[in-house]
């Protein structure tokens, strides 16, 4: 047994020896949104090349089978004057060398390991596994037990592994490698040195007043080292982030603490222009440091808000118009419903909205772009108008980080729970409106990325409206519930649009496919009517989806499928137009060749057609008029031509 304990010790000896790198601390759980998480590598030596080294991230929950979920390629880095390489996200300070998305290590029991190979080995979802590319590993959890099979997993690289532990969920310790190769956990030293040793570095932090400014607004950014330096210490500062560019700011970018200060500010004067190219986001980014100094903070994200923005002509959901927007539904779009009623009505009706090689589905990425658009504040196209607020948010602002607060989301009007459908990998991407799935009225998962049912919503409102049914949820107090026949129409479309769904009395709690409650919706319906937002919205879903929310276009067709028409027949309403050609009369029919056209207040033509459709005669009328058609005996089509409209008859000249 003495010998054993004796080889094992060599053993772990002899990797920490020979290892060029290691793990040196890890906080995998930090307080509040978990966005501080960082790993520091260290190497035996300074200035270490990292070329041909990864970091992988292995899953420890039952789940995620022991397999990696993360591979960072760390060719092209090397470790500071220290040894150190510190990744962590933008939030973490120091400003790490390696950046990764916050929120992205999980708490364990999980593993990270050092190999040296390439990322693309861990392309795919790779078990943990110990072979003679492997450098370095540490298992740690917070207080999760699910993974200690890493254990054995890892006990051929190391007999003495073991899990540790940094501490309860949201602590503020951290894992630390002390220099025996053992571990202690206490609050985070990240981009120094476990034991307090080695060179001093001269940390410069960017401060500013505001995080976000208007066209035409000055501002200072200041920057203040931790020590005074000893020389002129020069950097360059850059501002430059997608479209925000040198042509929307002036002031000097050459930055220099002189010597035997700590403290230097610029002055940055943002351009008022007049376009109206959105609201942008700055990056702050501070480059050129050399060591010892460095970042304690980088790549600060300041708004930029563009007074250039325009407004539609029709109002908000809680300032609504009528009639300013009009339906874009094709001619003849709902044609097949007229003289329907019932299943026949609301088939024909799933015929239209669910065609198979007409109607498209696109990606649940792509909704983010659509929602852009379809929710756009009327009072502010740089903005979205959230569904159950009802206020308007930033575009900029939708939630791409774990943290929702002032935050936008996508908000499923029928909650996926409930209708049984969910995300795929392919709809991570979004390809934009000319690439899109083939769909028909069984795709019940393309319901995950249907435009009608999702709306823009705050990200904490859609976090308590959960999958709660409507009536269960009538949404914030203090709003004026302007949403709620919105909505409404949305879970009737989606009742119709796919196989599966089905609107019901009640809350059913365990049938999925099932919606409540019926009488909630219809009410809603029915007191919200379709605004020209709600209108405007429909148009701009059809140029994605190629269909449309009839409920929208027609808000009584709800009431014949649900509500108090059920079991009679529906029809289109007529037009003004329409009830206009109506009113114009042509007499007599039969008639020896004259005839009378009336009801024309205005100017219109008269055509003359064969039975087979070719055209002899046109006259233009003036009014109401009198006409002798001059032709033989026999049967014609005459066309009447008005104000945009067509009316066309049968007429039989003896």
């Amino acid at each position: 047994m003495r010998k054993n304990t004796i080889l094992c010790l060599f053993f772990l000896v002899f990797q920490i020896v020979s290892s060029q790198i290691v793990i040196n601390e890890l906080d995998c759980d930090t307080a509040g949104t978990d966005d501080l998480e960082f790993v520091e590598l260290l190497s035996e030596t300074p200035n270490f090349p990292l070329d041909g080294y990864v970091l992988v991230f292995f899953n420890g929950s039952t789940n995620g089978q022991h397999t990696s979920y993360l591979a960072l390629d760390l060719d092209g880095y090397e470790t500071d004057i220290n040894g150190i390489l510190l990744i962590g996200s933008v939030n973490v300070s120091p400003f790490p060398q390696y950046i990764i998305p916050s929120n992205i290590i999980q708490n364990g029991v999980d593993a990270i390991a050092i190999y040296r190979a390439d990322d693309l080995d861990f392309e795919e979802p790779v078990k943990a596994h110990v072979d003679d590319t492997l450098v370095d590993v540490l298992i740690y959890r917070t207080t999760q037990s699910d993974g200690t099979e890493f254990v054995p997993i890892f006990s051929a690289f190391n007999p003495s592994i073991q899990i540790i532990t940094e501490g309860t969920t949201n602590n503020t310790n951290s894992i630390q490698r002390n220099n025996d190769g053992t571990y202690t956990v206490k609050p985070p030293t990240p981009r120094q040195l476990n034991d307090g040793s080695g060179v001093v570095l001269n940390g410069i932090s960017i401060t500013i007043a505001q995080t976000s400014y208007d066209e035409g607004d000055a501002f200072d950014i200041n920057f203040t080292s931790e020590q005074n330096v000893t020389t002129d210490l020069n950097f360059t500062l850059t501002l430059n982030n997608g479209t925000f560019n040198t042509s929307d700011f002036t002031g000097n970018t050459s930055i220099t603490i002189p010597n035997g200060t700590k403290t230097a500010s610029t002055t940055i004067t943002l351009v008022d222009d007049t376009f109206d190219e959105g609201d942008e986001e700055m990056l702050i980014k501070l480059t050129g440091l050399v060591s010892p100094n460095y970042s304690l903070n980088n790549n600060l994200k300041i708004r930029v808000v563009d007074n250039d923005f325009q407004i539609a002509p029709f109002g908000t959901p809680i300032n609504p118009t009528y009639g300013n927007v009009n339906s874009t539904q094709p001619v003849g779009y709902y044609n097949s419903l007229d003289a329907k009623s019932n299943a026949s009505l609301k088939q024909a009706m799933q015929d239209i909205i669910a065609e198979e090689g007409v109607v498209r589905a696109q990606t649940y990425a792509d909704i983010i772009d659509i929602l852009k658009e379809a929710d756009q504040n009327p009072a502010n196209s740089n903005q979205v108008w959230l569904v159950y607020k009802e206020i308007g948010r930033a575009k900029l602002d939708y939630q791409i980080t774990s943290s929702n607060i002032g935050k936008w989301n996508r908000e499923h009007t029928f909650p996926r729970s409930r209708g049984g459908f969910n995300s795929i990998k392919a709809d991570d991407t979004a390809n934009g409106k000319d690439i899109f799935w083939n769909t028909t009225k069984d795709s019940l998962r393309h319901g995950n990325s249907d435009a009608h049912a999702l709306r823009a919503a705050d990200g904490p409102e859609n976090s308590s409206r959960g999958n709660l049914f409507y009536g269960q949820y009538n949404g914030p107090s203090g709003t004026l519930g302007k949403f709620k026949g919105d909505v409404a129409r949305s879970i009737f479309y989606m009742a119709v649009r796919y196989n599966g769904l089905d609107v019901v009395n009640g809350y059913p709690e365990t049938t999925v496919g099932q919606f409540g409650d019926l009488a909630t919706l219809l009410n809603w319906h029915r007191n919200d009517p379709p605004d020209d937002f709600e209108m405007n919205r429909n148009n701009i879903v059809y140029t994605w989806q190629f269909n449309r929310n009839p409920f929208i276009d027609y808000p009584d067709l709800v009431e014949y499928l649900w509500g108090n028409m059920v079991g009679q027949i529906w029809n289109q309403p007529l037009t003004t137009q329409q009830n206009s050609m109506l009113a114009i009369k042509v007499f007599p029919n039969p008639t020896t060749g004259k005839i009378f056209v009336n009801g024309l207040n205005n100017k219109a033509t008269l055509e003359v057609f064969t039975i087979e459709g070719r055209k002899i005669k046109s006259f233009l009328l003036n009014e109401n008029s009198e006409i002798n058609l001059n032709v033989s005996s026999g049967l014609y089509l005459l066309r009447v031509n008005y104000e945009g409209n067509t009316k066309t008859e049968k007429i039989v000249i003896n």
